[in-house]
């Protein structure tokens, strides 16, 4: 095939090409299938963009060419596609001199591999279409742009045509942005993937949503506007809450403000929704850490469903029957688990004052005596203990309660224990951004539901003990070995010992949560699984943040490594979509023939 100055390339014989129909010449890699149709000659790219058939192999017919794998419709003269889950296919400028068709294989593109990623990202978003998603999430990436920008765009989606509001797709995404860090490069193209494509399915066939305003005026006393917020939430008002919440944004109140009134109502009463609700405006917030506060307003704006509408512990009997822990909240809140007078008056006597943990303190948290529990944490904030010390004792009992968790219960009742945790690291990661006394009926609600869970682990599953596993391995082999044991159902303990190992014998927690993160990502996880280690990587961060000894450390890796374990293998068809869509985006063949 020769080439000419201009660019073009010597393609084929019109007459040749006229008599055949059609013709297939490859040029610096590139298969360009040439057609001769309504006395025009046509080239485009051979791979079909959907999934890399090859269009020679088509047909077509008044102007259309017709990929015969799936169906894929394309207008040939311009390649635009009639079906947005094929995508565009790419054409190639063609000439006539003295009877050769010659091809341009290299025409400029019309637009930046960013913008077309971008705009099909959209697309995956509005029809729901799992490889277009896998694909142009890939591609973004691919072409440098940070995950942050397809994360803002599926936020966006998500608060805008989703009614019921903020829900488990956009805590996922909010999920796999936390964990971006953690990962493998290719891993972090699967995160953005996996956020991306629960956030489409939870919107698929949903009524969009309809903004309320925010007030016209900005000179609301924010603690009038935070009563006038919780006042509507507690008489299930979403209107009115939604205003008053947008009003907030919108006046200029802080961040620290702003999640001080979401978090009041929050916790306005105990565990809501399973302690769903404050999960989900934790990661909101921690969300907007890395799209922008500018799009706080829609953000927060749709936690307002969950919040009037969220089921009330205080309504069910397990928080009534056979002792009502509701009570012992209202003993030290002021006569009413809305209330918060009797804990600023604690809070105010412990002002000034430096609380360390008691040894047994820990141990109390995992009792079996509420009122031992409530006593234990309200003496604690009298005598100086923050919400984030005490978020922080709470959080590690939840992920022990995950760490010992006995296989001889429902598998149903792994969800139990975990709501407890992820809604206790909800509240350790709240209280770092706002210092408001409500906060601490998370940490006491939190501390409540570690208690009620404490039949789920009779007998408890034993922790490996520091140093307990130095069996001298490398770290790479433990790290092997834990991928396989997620290959087997009902591994659940022998994962927990192997994440124990690996700290044994000196493997960096890094590797670990890169081998933890690689093992979710291959797997169809679901809602709880993906939260469940998101969580768990925080806790862990937190502790080693804060100076914890070994043993506090690795509690919420062993936890994570069970949970996942006992949750793993599945199909992995996610895994293959995304599979196929990385090797059609690096131009491999999917299709042999």
């Amino acid at each position: 095939m020769s080439q000419v100055s201009d660019g073009l390339v010597e393609a084929v014989d019109l007459e040749e090409l006229k008599a055949a129909g059609r013709t297939l010449i490859t040029s610096n890699g590139t298969a360009i299938a040439l057609f001769y149709h309504d006395g025009e000659v046509r080239a485009v790219d051979n791979r079909c963009p959907h999934m890399g058939f090859p269009l020679s192999e088509g047909s077509v017919d008044d102007g259309i060419l017709t990929c015969h794998w799936h169906h894929a419709r394309f207008e040939l003269s311009c390649g635009d596609t009639f079906d947005p889950w094929a995508d565009d296919v790419q054409t190639y400028p063609v000439e006539i001199r003295d009877g050769t068709v010659y091809v341009d294989p290299d025409p400029p593109l019309e637009t930046s591999p960013a913008e077309h990623w971008a705009g099909r990202l959209e697309t995956g978003l509005e029809e729901n279409l799992r490889l277009v998603v896998a694909k142009s999430t890939i591609g973004l990436l691919d072409a440098g742009v940070g995950y942050e920008e397809p994360t803002a765009t599926a936020l966006e989606f998500g608060t805008r045509y989703r009614a019921p509001g903020w829900g488990s797709g956009l805590t996922i995404l909010g999920c796999m942005a936390n964990v971006m860090d953690d990962l493998e490069s290719e891993d972090r193209k699967r995160a953005l993937y996996t956020g991306v494509r629960h956030v489409a399915s939870d919107c698929a066939d949903e009524p969009p949503n309809f903004d309320q305003p925010s007030f016209a005026t900005s000179e609301v006393e924010f603690e009038r506007l935070k009563g006038w917020f919780r006042d509507c939430i507690e008489v299930r008002d979403a209107d009115g809450a939604e205003r008053c919440l947008r009003t907030a944004v919108a006046a200029g109140c802080t961040e620290s403000q702003v999640a001080e009134l979401v978090f009041a109502a929050a916790t306005d009463h105990p565990y809501l929704s399973d302690g769903h609700v404050l999960d989900f405006a934790n990661t909101a917030f921690e969300t907007l850490e890395h799209v922008g506060w500018e799009f706080a307003g829609d953000s927060l704006a749709s936690l307002v469903d969950p919040l009037v509408t969220a089921a009330r512990s205080d309504e069910r009997s397990a928080w009534r029957q056979p002792i009502d822990l509701v009570a012992l909240l209202e003993d030290v809140y002021g006569g009413d688990v809305t209330e918060t007078s009797g804990l600023e008056r604690l809070a105010s006597e412990g002002e000034g004052k430096s609380w360390t943990a008691p040894e047994d303190f820990r141990e109390t948290l995992l009792g079996d005596d509420p009122e031992a529990i409530v006593g234990q944490l309200a003496d604690a904030v009298q005598e100086g203990a923050t919400t984030e010390e005490l978020a922080a004792e709470v959080a590690g009992a939840a992920a022990t309660r995950v760490a010992q968790f006995g296989t001889a219960n429902e598998f149903g009742d792994w969800n139990t224990v975990h709501h407890t945790f992820t809604y206790a690291n909800a509240v350790h990661v709240s209280s770092r951004r706002t210092d408001a006394v409500e906060l601490y009926r998370g940490v006491f609600d939190a501390a409540l539901s570690v208690y009620l869970d404490r039949f789920l682990n009779t007998p408890p599953a034993p922790i490996p003990e520091v140093g307990a596993n130095d069996t001298g391995r490398e770290s790479d082999a433990i790290r092997e070995d834990l991928l396989e044991t997620f290959d087997e159902e009902g591994s659940v303990n022998e994962a927990g010992r192997l994440v124990g190992e690996f700290f044994d014998c000196g493997g960096e927690p890094a590797d670990l949560k890169r081998t933890l993160g690689r093992g979710l990502l291959r797997e169809d996880a679901g809602f709880h699984t993906l939260q469940n280690l998101e969580a768990a990587f925080r806790q862990f961060d937190l502790a080693t943040e804060a100076d914890a000894d070994e043993e506090r450390r690795r509690v919420p890796l062993i936890a994570t490594a069970r949970y996942l374990a006992a949750h793993f293998p599945t199909r992995r068809e996610a895994e293959q979509t995304f599979t196929i869509a990385s090797r059609l985006n690096s131009g491999d063949a999917i299709h042999e023939g």
